[in-house]
């Protein structure tokens, strides 16, 4: 079944968080993709966080996890693109393994404790497109984008583009939605920044972070709702314009 919203007024824009744009349409699915159990495997693997169990428990990943995982986030590729374009990718191309890479950790448990996928052009394997990251497990759900990971030729352009636009980034992060919905943006810092860039870090400090995330936590709860792909889809929406300015960043010459 297929809802849609029409927004031809300011107050009832106000009410349902949504941008003032005359006679917008909102389309998401409501229905409900996970169970409860989808929750209660990843608190049960957190204290069982072991092959054998796993082994034990493998069906239930399939049915209970894997399963509706790979259908929501292929519905969400479908809805994204239709909202901004086709998408070069399928569900397989999102979602990361629930298998931890555990070569060079410390902590040797074989297993994530949550599901998660990456909607971008460039695919799970690049994390420098501004896209949506979902996670979900039985603690709560999480929508993130921004820039997580980038090469220095694209940080520089990033930083280029911050310090000849800096009013323009100021105004989106003090937006008020966006700090009701976000806060505010995260990151790792570099301890210097390149000369250049001195004199606007003082009106932008954020030009010192390495990467540029930001992201919605909702209770966990919130899974196994009805109007799931709604809300994803709102907060997704809701980050564009700071993701344009992220965009144009990685493109700026």
């Amino acid at each position: 079944m297929i809802y849609t919203i029409l927004v031809n007024s300011k107050e009832y824009a106000e009410s349902q968080m949504v941008s003032l744009i005359p006679n917008l349409i909102i389309q998401a699915k409501i229905m409900s993709y996970f169970t409860k159990d989808f929750s209660l495997f990843f608190k049960e693997l957190e204290a069982n966080n072991d092959r054998e169990w796993f082994a034990e428990n493998k069906k239930r990943y399939e049915t209970s996890v894997k399963a509706p995982f790979i259908r929501f986030i292929q519905e969400l590729i479908n809805e994204i693109s239709d909202l901004e374009g086709p998408l070069p990718m399928e569900a397989k191309d999102a979602i990361f393994r629930i298998n931890r890479d555990i070569r060079f950790s410390k902590d040797k448990s074989p297993y994530k404790i949550h599901a998660s996928a990456l909607i971008s052009k460039g695919g799970k394997k690049s994390m420098k497109y501004p896209g949506i990251y979902f996670q979900a497990n039985h603690v709560d759900v999480r929508v993130y984008s921004g820039i997580y990971q980038m090469e220095k030729e694209d940080l520089t352009r990033v930083r280029h583009y911050i310090a000849d636009h800096p009013n323009e980034l100021i105004e989106l992060i003090e937006n008020k939605e966006f700090k009701s919905i976000f806060g505010e943006i995260h990151g790792d810092k570099n301890k210097r920044l390149p000369v250049e860039f001195m004199e606007v870090a003082e009106l932008v400090p954020l030009i010192y972070n390495k990467n540029f995330y930001f992201f919605k936590k909702l209770p966990a709860n919130r899974i196994t709702g009805n109007d799931l792909m709604g809300e994803v889809l709102e907060i997704y929406r809701k980050s564009e314009p700071i993701r344009t300015y992220l965009s144009e960043g990685l493109n700026y010459k």
